[in-house]
């Protein structure tokens, strides 16, 4: 099995700022629109004061926005990837049975800006939007997915599957340890150097209890097998963000 650490969501590369947290409750923000074939507005998710805020007015409720991840109301996850980080996600397998574990950047609350996990999807399929039947891509398009609207790229790919946004913004989702910058991690026990893709430099593994994530990048890959600590690890996961 492969856990996929994916970095989505506002930074201060893509939005020019943090998802908020608000309630109590991680909100993430999908990046603005940059191919011109989203047809969603922040206002259409009920985001555009969020998003406002979030981007210093560079972006609102008019502004069109990549929503993707998309979670459905029935449990689902619908998530697209192109370019080199699809071709990087091919290259290490990543497939049915694996699971994405998505996390961005927030901040709010009395919280300074850190990265925390913000929902997963455990892929049951996996679409391949250049091959696919027409009505297959249709149905996806028909529900707004931008992937599915237009392609991005050759090796277009939808991963779908179970998959939920956080209820709360659980101390048990935050990577960033406290009191530290953005990408100092408070790293899981059983993941160890070796084991995630883009970070093999031993520096990043140098300081006990910690990972030096790096500074960009969307999908990182731990293949972990049978390995009972990092399933242990994901199950924990699973539930905070069910149950907060």
């Amino acid at each position: 099995m492969k856990i996929v650490f994916s970095r989505k969501g506002f930074d201060s590369g893509s939005g020019g700022g943090s998802s908020p947290i608000v309630d109590g409750r991680p909100i993430s923000l999908p990046i603005p629109d940059t191919k011109g074939i989203a047809r969603t507005t922040y206002g259409d998710l009920g985001l555009g004061e969020l998003a406002d805020s979030a981007s210093r007015g560079a972006y609102d409720a008019d502004s069109l926005c990549h929503h993707d991840p998309m979670f459905t109301d029935d449990g689902r996850c619908i998530f697209g990837q192109v370019g080199a980080a699809q071709t990087h996600l091919t290259n290490h397998g990543v497939g049915r049975g694996d699971v994405f574990v998505f996390f961005g950047r927030f901040e709010g609350e009395g919280q300074a800006a850190h990265h925390r996990i913000f929902g997963y999807l455990e892929v049951e399929q996996v679409i391949d939007l250049a091959r696919c039947d027409d009505a297959v891509r249709a149905q996806y398009a028909a529900l707004g997915h931008p992937h599915a609207l237009g392609m991005h790229g050759t090796n277009d790919t939808l991963y779908v599957g179970p998959g939920r946004m956080a209820a709360r913004a659980s101390d048990a989702l935050r990577l960033t340890a406290p009191g530290e910058v953005l990408s100092r991690w408070e790293r899981p026990k059983w993941l160890r150097h070796g084991d995630l893709s883009y970070h093999d430099a031993e520096w990043r593994w140098a300081e006990p209890g910690r990972l030096i994530a790096v500074s960009r990048g969307q999908e990182f890959v731990a293949n972990v097998g049978r390995r009972k600590a990092p399933r242990e690890w994901l199950a924990s996961v699973v539930e905070a963000i069910h149950f907060g």
